[in-house]
């Protein structure tokens, strides 16, 4: 049951809205820095191991553990759009554990990792599962959103994903080391990407 949860919570059938999202990549492929496979790999593999391991992961790692990371987490996003994808991804996973007899995340406007770590406690998933979860989630949603944005061919997007969660296991046990200290998003590339793509003219995702 654990694992069939723990599938449930990762499964790109969540109903969150993830789909409609980029989360910056679709501005980057605009400016250029993404064009092939290759470069969206290696976009995709940097902001995996510089920003999602090193920032959510932790923060997911403590609001499992009962610590108050919401308001800090969502001050972390960079731009408007950033901040309003998890806002909007974690009222609706709030609303699904709601109606799915889990209880509300007891803060005022949930980011998602806050949603998803409430999620994860409530169905006893184990705290590095649940991070391997969340990881592979947003991989492959970044993946996916290559695949159509680029545009790129479906085994080249399962090639993606063979070579980049192969790093999940790894980045996970780095994240549940991290100190607080430690915890930081330092993406300037990625930031200002997402800032532009507030303005984009031609796009496919909200973010």
């Amino acid at each position: 049951m654990s694992l069939a949860k723990l599938l449930q919570l990762a499964s790109p059938a969540l109903p969150v809205g993830a789909y409609s999202y980029s989360g910056g990549l679709e501005a980057a492929i605009e400016a250029g820095a993404v064009h092939n496979a290759a470069s969206a790999e290696r976009w995709i593999g940097d902001v995996l191991e510089f920003s999602m391991a090193r920032m959510e992961a932790p923060i997911l790692l403590r609001m499992m553990e009962n610590q108050e990371c919401n308001e800090a987490f969502l001050a972390s996003r960079e731009s408007a759009e950033l901040r309003a994808e998890t806002v909007q991804m974690g009222y609706s996973l709030n609303r699904l554990c709601k109606d799915l007899g889990l209880g509300e995340v007891p803060v005022e406007e949930p980011s998602f990792p806050a949603a998803f770590a409430h999620a994860a406690v409530q169905w006893q998933i184990a705290p590095e599962a649940a991070l391997q979860a969340y990881l592979w989630a947003w991989l492959e949603n970044q993946v996916m959103a290559a695949v159509k944005a680029v545009p790129l061919g479906q085994t080249d997007g399962q090639r993606m994903l063979l070579s980049l969660g192969d790093r999940i296991e790894e980045l996970v046990k780095k994240a549940m080391q991290m100190k607080d200290g430690e915890i930081g998003n330092f993406a300037p590339g990625l930031a200002l990407l997402s800032a532009k793509h507030e303005t984009q003219y031609s796009r496919l995702f909200r973010s």
